[in-house]
């Protein structure tokens, strides 16, 4: 873990004095060593207990495949945004880069942490850097406002968190992640546990939480909405296994089974939401927002099951959203719009991007083999084996979601070609090596979804 951190501030470092016409490729090819060197971690899901444990840093098969996915995504994010910012300035392009880099230098401290005061701080940390990218590179003016959002939603969740932690390091007198799995914390009031969760719910996010995330993507620059679909959501996912499993107790009896109630039919609504959106980059915010919801749902039910499921549906869905906000900034620099409706017709001015759209959107939908669907099997198994009246909301969210991803496809990729989009431009090399990159990991996990079960 030290190494990569090192490694990362080694990024930072060269890119302020390489020159303007290597900055890219210096910090694409860097970053892509990291990725080499982040890969050793996958040695560790096979065994159950923490490795590599060095100055209250550690890895375990939970967290492994969530710095993996991180360290994947950054040259992933960056080669995306090259088209956006060549006309920006050394500077501008500087401090974007080294935004970047800092998000994965905070990632990789928040998800490696045993302690949990560490791991609040980074899990705050990410606030600084991301409030940046979307107020500075933002695409309308609306993205002030996005950031508000952002910031207020974020802090006042995180307050009632930090003051459980005190109050949690006041009653057993460590916040280590090891040391209080073996604790008796069966003296923690509901209050408090309550209190505990809120901070992950609204970063994941479920229904009723949520309204910050559709401004922030729709303002966001491409590489904003990458980052915080494919990784700073997922904070939300792995803080609340790590405390669902020092809280099982009070979770188990009193919370939990209002949570999965609450986030399967908000996972239905949700995706109902997803079937009245005009704007391309909302409708996949909030798609995310319904996985994430059942998502939390399974991971409610405190089973080693869910827990495999849930890191599986992490890895996937951060991919597939990554991807997916990707081809919508490509639609937007082509036609000038996300307005779905005004973008019918455009299957004949690209020759390539309709079959990215397939994958994805089927993706998306979780049409097997792909990964998202083994995850979705085992989560959904989990909460039905909870209790079988969940069947219903389970089957109209698989229901709504394949209709509002099938819908997103047939909007793009079928219609009449109108004056006002009739541009003849293809896709170039570099978004190709983009979208391939997102879905060369997704063949892996095919292959082989032992890797990432933890």
């Amino acid at each position: 873990m030290i190494t990569l951190i090192f490694w990362s501030l080694g990024i930072i470092i060269s890119i302020w004095i390489t020159p303007r016409r290597n900055l890219w490729e210096i910090s694409i090819f860097q970053s892509s060593l990291l990725i080499l060197m982040s890969c050793f971690f996958l040695n560790n899901n096979t065994s159950s207990l923490w490795n590599n444990l060095s100055l209250n840093l550690g890895t375990d098969p939970i967290n492994s495949p969530l710095i993996i996915l991180s360290c994947w995504l950054i040259p992933v994010t960056i080669t995306a945004s090259i088209n956006n910012l060549n006309n920006n300035s050394h500077l501008d392009n500087n401090i974007f880069v080294t935004l970047i880099l800092f998000i994965i230098i905070i990632l990789i401290i928040t998800f490696s942490t045993t302690n949990l005061i560490i791991f609040f701080l980074g899990f705050e940390s990410t606030l600084i850097p991301t409030l940046i990218l979307i107020t500075r590179w933002g695409m309308q003016k609306q993205r002030i406002e996005a950031g508000y959002y952002f910031v207020f939603y974020t802090l006042l969740s995180s307050l009632p968190l930090f003051t459980s932690l005190l109050i949690l390091y006041n009653n057993t007198n460590n916040l280590n992640f090891i040391i209080n799995l073996w604790n008796n914390n069966n003296n923690i009031n509901n209050i408090l546990a309550s209190f505990c969760i809120i901070a992950f719910l609204v970063k994941i996010p479920i229904f009723g939480f949520h309204l910050w995330l559709p401004k922030a993507h729709v303002e966001a620059p491409v590489a904003g909405s990458m980052i915080l679909a494919a990784i700073l959501l997922k904070m939300g996912g792995y803080g609340l296994i790590r405390l669902s499993n020092l809280l099982w107790l009070n979770l188990n009896l009193n919370i939990n089974n209002f949570l999965i109630i609450f986030c399967c039919w908000g996972g239905v609504l949700t995706s109902l939401i997803c079937l009245t959106q005009t704007d391309l980059k909302a409708l996949i915010a909030y798609s995310s927002v319904s996985h994430m919801s059942f998502m939390v749902a399974a991971i409610s039910t405190n089973t080693n099951w869910a827990i495999s499921g849930s890191i599986i549906i992490m890895i996937a869905h951060g991919l597939v959203s990554s991807a997916l906000f990707f081809i919508a900034n490509i639609f937007y620099e082509r036609s000038g719009t996300r307005t779905l409706i005004i973008s019918r017709g455009l299957k004949n001015i690209f020759n390539t991007l309709p079959l990215w759209w397939l994958i994805f959107s089927c993706a998306n939908l979780g049409l097997p083999p792909l990964p998202n669907s083994i995850g979705e099997i085992i989560i959904f198994s989990s909460v039905i084996n909870w209790n079988l009246i969940s069947f219903l909301p389970i089957s109209l969210g698989i229901i709504l979601t394949s209709i509002f991803s099938l819908s997103l496809y047939l909007y793009l990729n079928s219609g009449n070609r109108f004056n006002w989009n009739n541009i003849n431009i293809n896709i170039n090399e570099r978004e190709s090596l983009t979208l391939v990159l997102h879905i060369l990991p997704l063949l892996i996990l095919i292959i082989n979804p032992n890797i990432i079960m933890g």
